[in-house]
């Protein structure tokens, strides 16, 4: 039996954002937007336009059709002058300030769809102005990439979408036209004024209908239009790493230079062990050295501390300076953790402190005169 085998690129189908399952951060989000990549529906600005031009209109279309009407007049009034005179540079004269009162009638409604359009722009992706999307990309051209976006969800999404605008506008328009049809019948009863109005008021009834359709359509399309920037500015686990690392530094990096900190801050407390007059002990875990200078310091300070490996330093460095060595549990652990280095003990601690230097000085006292007999 002979079976027909047929190539099919499944690649095309496959998804963009496969592995991308961490969402966006902050900075791949900024980077998304200077390139330009941003949630934005074009049907929601067409929707905003249309329902602007007929308000504007409703609002307006009076006042322009009687300025227009009126510059019109004027036109058709001096044109015997015009003819008599036979002057070009006349005529261009006219001509001009004919269009200068019809661009000046209007600015308002000009005015009123930009203010609209840039507005409904700036609610859906603020204003921060970039070029790099028109900037050429060869990538653009290659015919594969072609191909993905016409065999992709989102052409798909785009079909429906023109359908559904079609058919809302085609069912919106008979529906209009058809209940206006009596009006139509009538209208040679009519001036023709009273026509013009009438067709402008059918044209605004259609643009109002269109318009509310259209908002639905924009909704929709903005909803998904979120969902695929969302789902196309996913990071993998690897990328948020990466990202982390250029923030933040190198981790390992980070952790030698903490260690290099943490030694150096060792040495220089190390070398500090020989100025001490007591070491304090618990005495397996916790180790502070004391020093008391009554010229120079109103009370004791702490000029070394540590525990477990520090603390046995500590105390090899002070056994190598013959430095004594006092075990007091409660106060050994009370210095550790209220008294930071080259800082001076509480005042409630005076004691307790002075108790044992009492000790090391009666020590010292009792060593010289041993050496003095």
């Amino acid at each position: 039996m002979t079976v027909n085998a047929y190539y099919l690129p499944l690649q095309f189908f496959a998804a963009e954002n496969e592995g991308k399952t961490e969402k966006a951060t902050s900075k791949k989000r900024e980077d998304a937007r200077k390139k330009g990549q941003v949630a934005k529906s074009t049907e929601l600005n067409t929707a905003v336009i249309i329902i602007g031009f007929c308000a504007l209109m409703v609002l307006f279309g009076g006042y322009m059709l009687e300025t227009i009407e009126l510059n019109l007049a004027r036109s058709i009034r001096v044109i015997p002058d015009v003819l008599s005179r036979n002057d070009n540079q006349y005529l261009l004269i006219l001509l001009s300030e004919a269009i200068v009162n019809i661009v000046i009638t209007c600015i308002p409604l000009w005015m009123g769809l930009f203010i609209m359009a840039f507005g409904i722009s700036y609610v859906q992706v603020g204003y921060k102005p970039t070029f790099e999307p028109l900037q050429p990309k060869f990538s653009k051209m290659n015919p594969l990439t072609g191909i993905k976006k016409i065999i992709s969800k989102d052409m798909l999404v785009t079909l429906v979408l023109a359908l559904g605008k079609v058919t809302l506008l085609g069912t919106i328009i008979f529906n209009v036209i058809k209940s206006q049809i009596p009006i139509f019948l009538n209208f040679y009863d009519f001036t023709p004024a009273q026509v013009l109005i009438n067709i402008c008021s059918t044209i605004i009834r259609i643009g109002f209908f269109a318009g509310g359709a259209f908002t639905i359509l924009a909704v929709v399309d903005y909803l998904y239009q979120k969902y695929k920037y969302e789902d196309s500015i996913k990071m993998t686990k690897q990328e948020v790493k990466e990202e982390y690392k250029n923030a933040e530094g190198d981790p390992q990096i980070k952790g030698k230079i903490r260690q290099k900190m943490r030694e150096g801050s060792l040495k220089r407390m190390m070398q500090s062990v020989p100025q001490a007059d007591v070491i304090i002990t618990n005495p397996t875990h916790f180790a502070i050295a004391i020093q008391y200078e009554p010229n120079k310091n109103t009370a004791p300070i702490v000029v070394a501390k540590g525990v477990d490996y520090v603390a046995q330093k500590i105390k090899e460095k002070a056994k190598e300076h013959h430095i004594h060595i006092v075990e007091n549990k409660p106060l050994a652990r009370t210095l550790y953790y209220t008294v930071d280095i080259d800082k001076e003990i509480p005042q409630e601690l005076y004691g307790a402190i002075a108790e044992v230097l009492a000790l090391v000085y009666s020590l010292e006292d009792k060593k010289a005169n041993r050496r003095r007999k």
